[in-house]
């Protein structure tokens, strides 16, 4: 089976992430959590299984953005659904212009969509105005004896309570030109920091005549791409105690990534590279015109590569999860998708079995990775894939098997719709601040915006 890179998907994981910078103002919207009149109440103690109900004559309303899973799938699990509840299900398709508002409104009201495909990052903020349905009880019959990839069921967790449940991810990998390493001597992707560094050093030494070349372009203000530095060396964004967070950039763990990012960055990518981010130049298209043997990029950046330049062929390209100092490979950033279960819902009994049978080992193998390519929601999923996965795109799956994600806080997204964090990477990539002084400024700002009411 070959791996299949979906046109749609770059579209649906950039609109995901500027949806989520919608969300500061939708947390100001009180959403009250009302249990559903007899069906699974929300908050419940204890360990559940989920129910088997007769759904004979009920309609069950799921919300689905665009460009996530194909109608083909969803059409496969509701055909699953239909013949053992023998509810029918109602499908909407939702587009992203405005879409964090239309979720918070739709989730006030007394009859809300009862499944709701929800961006990963995006479902602290829902769930901290008490709209979502508390599945604590239910994760253990939820995961169906598999193991969550971090990146998905971290954000979907507050406060050590499960609000949603891992659909799918994309993740972030290196990508390089393996014809451009082969000719300085290069023909095995590195598996160490040691062996990474060594290659880009031999890149380096046969493209010296290239003017503006970089062996590996990371772009300053490239903060994903920082993140993963800083979590290989065991420090975090901010940590929770109670109900207070805690930024975490001035401890002495997180210093070390600052650092270990700053010397990479400055080893291996241009001086202009130090104040920019991705875009601006786009780094799909610095790659494509050969200023670079290498870029940190999700899977959907192989088909810009091509696209910008026709004459690099699949065998000409490949990827691998970048290696750690720490010895493992660096946590990657995760997007994705969650399923939410309104906490209005007449009918969350319904809701739970087809949120457990969308997110169930047979659907994940046979649909959400089989017919639409997605990275599964697991890490049994992952390597039950790896037999069939492209090696075109295998360094994505592997990625994804450690992976991170952003604090499980409803204030987040403000904080990085801001970009403090951005000019946090850029700061320490180019100097302008040395890894303490821009980690206080950082933290100060986190802590009083993390922990605001």
């Amino acid at each position: 089976m070959r791996y299949k890179a979906v046109p749609s998907k770059p579209v649906s994981v950039r609109r995901r992430a500027a949806a989520a910078l919608g969300l500061g103002l939708a947390a100001a919207l009180a959403l009250s959590a009302c249990s559903s009149g007899g069906n699974a109440a929300a908050g419940s103690s204890g360990v559940k299984t989920v129910p088997t109900t007769s759904g004979k004559g009920k309609t069950l309303t799921v919300w689905v953005m665009t460009g996530d899973y194909t109608p083909k799938t969803i059409a496969a699990i509701n055909k699953e659904f239909t013949a053992k509840t023998g509810a029918k299900v109602n499908v909407q398709t939702q587009q992203w212009a405005n879409i964090t508002t239309k979720i918070s409104t739709a989730l006030a009201t007394s009859t809300p969509p009862d499944v709701l495909d929800l961006g990963n990052t995006q479902v602290a903020s829902y769930a901290a105005n008490g709209a979502l349905l508390d599945l604590t009880s239910y994760k253990k019959d939820l995961q169906q004896g598999q193991t969550w990839l971090g990146g998905l069921e971290e954000p979907a967790t507050i406060s050590n309570h499960l609000y949603a449940v891992p659909g799918f991810a994309g993740a972030r990998a290196v990508i390089y030109n393996k014809s451009m390493w082969s000719k300085a001597g290069i023909t095995t992707a590195p598996t160490t920091y040691d062996e990474l560094t060594a290659d880009l050093d031999k890149v380096a030494a046969a493209n010296k005549s290239t003017a503006d070349f970089s062996p590996f372009y990371l772009p300053g203000k490239y903060w994903y791409a920082g993140m993963q530095f800083v979590w290989d060396a065991g420090g975090q964004i901010a940590t929770q105690s109670g109900k207070t967070w805690k930024a975490g950039f001035a401890s002495s763990k997180a210093q070390q990534g600052l650092a270990d990012f700053k010397t990479f960055q400055n080893t291996y990518s241009t001086k202009a590279s130090q104040t920019l981010d991705t875009d601006t130049p786009a780094q799909e298209t610095i790659f494509a015109d050969g200023k670079t043997s290498a870029i940190l990029d999700n899977n959907w950046a192989l088909g810009l590569i091509q696209k910008a330049n026709p004459k690099l062929a699949t065998s000409d390209l490949g990827s691998f999860p970048f290696p750690g100092k720490s010895g493992k490979t660096q946590p990657a950033m995760l997007g994705g998708s969650d399923w939410g279960i309104a906490a209005k819902s007449k009918n969350t009994d319904l809701a739970l079995e087809w949120t457990k049978l969308a997110t169930s080992p047979s659907i994940q193998s046979k649909w959400v990775y089989g017919n639409d390519g997605w990275i599964p929601n697991s890490t049994e999923g992952i390597k039950a894939a790896d037999a069939t996965v492209d090696p075109f795109q295998k360094g994505f799956f592997d990625a994804a098997l450690n992976s991170k994600a952003t604090p499980a806080s409803g204030n987040w997204a403000a904080l990085e719709g801001n970009e403090a964090i951005n000019n946090l990477f850029e700061a320490v990539a180019s100097g302008s601040k040395t890894p303490q002084a821009a980690a206080d400024s950082f933290d100060s700002a986190a802590n009083t915006q993390l922990n605001s009411k």
